[in-house]
Formats: structure tokens, sequence, C-alpha cells
């Protein structure tokens, strides 16, 4: 199933199924406990982030072209970190350049993200698709000056800005992605492909990340995982190409779909 969370005419917020020809029907049931289509209609007023995260769990470095174009070493275990829950951006909302702790650098990183249905401590590789409930489209928005320079050698102050996470448009079930490390991913930029890779070329699979991220820990249902991102990014482009007020972002993932979001400078 392809589930949406949206806004409904009632001003309710309601969980839903979308289907081929883009109608959608409400869900009953919560997404995490074998819910069920109900058939009835549902009328989208505003479409939201498919899922609401207990955390977002991120991965660096984890495409090999995208550590060469950094000129990174292959990393011996995968690179942690972490965004606040309140980076989350729905489809169709602003990404906000911060003018507060200003930035002149903010980047955009086309990312699968994986999001987990069922408690998960100490899961093997072999089992770890058994505790997904589905993917999504994410852009791990990042203003690389804070990253790099300003946040005392740590990642997340650069990473964790409100509105750098936008998730989207649909959440598509794991029975309908079986085969989530085959699918072709990029990112277009006011009409420009920036990135056109395939999740083929990950350091760390899914299931690999799924094992070392709850390995002693435990991952709830709704943690996010935003799985790494591949080369092509604005601070690789010559000259840099980074984000500007009035710029549109879409992040495109084969069998999920297209998040778009337009960037403006903070109020």
């Amino acid at each position: 199933m392809k589930l949406v969370r949206f806004i409904n005419d009632a001003e309710e917020t309601k969980y839903g199924v979308q289907h081929d020809d883009g109608s959608v029907t409400y869900l009953e049931g919560c997404p995490f406990e074998s819910p069920s289509d109900t058939g009835e209609t549902a009328t989208v007023k505003k479409l939201l982030a498919p899922i609401t995260p207990k955390s977002i769990v991120c991965i660096g470095l984890n495409y090999k072209k995208h550590a060469e174009e950094g000129g990174a070493d292959m990393p011996e275990h995968p690179v942690v970190f972490m965004k606040m829950p309140s980076t989350l951006q729905h489809p169709g909302d602003n990404i906000e350049i911060p003018t507060k702790l200003a930035s002149t650098m903010v980047d955009y990183e086309c990312e699968l993200a994986v999001v987990i249905g069922k408690r998960a401590k100490n899961v093997s590789k072999e089992d770890a698709l058994d505790y997904v409930l589905g993917y999504t489209c994410a852009n791990d928005v990042s203003a690389r000056d804070w990253q790099g320079k300003w946040g005392g050698s740590q990642w997340c102050r650069g990473k964790t800005f409100d509105t750098f996470c936008p998730l989207g448009p649909v959440l598509v079930t794991s029975d309908e992605i079986t085969q989530p490390n085959t699918l072709a991913i990029k990112t277009i930029l006011n009409g420009d492909v920036m990135q056109d890779w395939n999740t083929d070329d990950m350091i760390f699979d899914i299931p690999t990340l799924i094992e070392f991220l709850s390995g002693s820990t435990v991952l709830e249902p709704g943690t996010v995982i935003l799985t790494g991102t591949p080369h092509g990014v604005g601070f690789a482009q010559e000259p840099p190409r980074f984000l500007r007020d009035g710029d549109e972002i879409t992040i495109e993932i084969e069998g999920i779909g297209q998040l778009t979001n337009p960037v403006v400078n903070e109020a």
C-alpha cells in the first residue's frame, strides 16, 4: 500500500491509502497495527509528511561515489548522526534557509528513508526487513558551514535546523518494496538533475544498517532512518551550488514518487 497522512475537509488529520489514479481512501486503524483500507473516499485538503518520527537516525558517507567526491575514506562502521523531530517538513512546504544562525551553504541530499514498524533490538541482517513498515523519500538538508566549520566537529548543528527533513509524499509499505537496495534515486533542482544514481551503491545496505543501529539499542516503531545520499551534492558541484531563496527542490525515488519543496529565507 501507499499510505498518506493528510488533513481532510473537516480539518481532521487522518491516514489513508493512495491509489494508482491518485484518489485516497481512509485507512482504518494505526499504520503500525495491521490497518485496513475502508474504501471510503477521502478529500485531501493538505498532504502531510507520512509519518511523525519517533526519532530520526541518519547515516553519513554511505554511498561509495559520494565518499569519493568528498575525499573521504570508506568508513569501517556506519557513520551515525541525528536530526531532531522538529526538522520534519511536509511535502510542498518551505525549506527555510537559516538567518538567525545564518548559513550561506545550505545543501540538498536525496535519501531513501526507512520507517521502523515494530520494536527492534539486536536484530539480525537476515530478519531486519521484517521490522520495516515502509519507505519514503527524504531530503537531508544540510548547512555545510555549520556542519564543517562551526559545529564543534559534530554534524548535528548543521543538520538539525527547522524544516531540514522533508519527508513524503507517501509511505510505501515493505510488501511493495522488497528490494530497497535496487532503487533509482535522484535530486532535481529548478529542473536540473543534480543527483541521479541507485541505492545499490550503498556501502552498508539497509539490513546491515538495521542490524547495526539496533545493536544493544531499541528502535521504537516510528523511528525513521535516513540511509545516506549519492554523489552530486551541491558542495561538490563546480562551482558549488547551494540552495537559495526562490529555488524548488525535488527528491525522486523509484516506486515511491516525488517530494517537492520550495526554498525561502527564514523570516
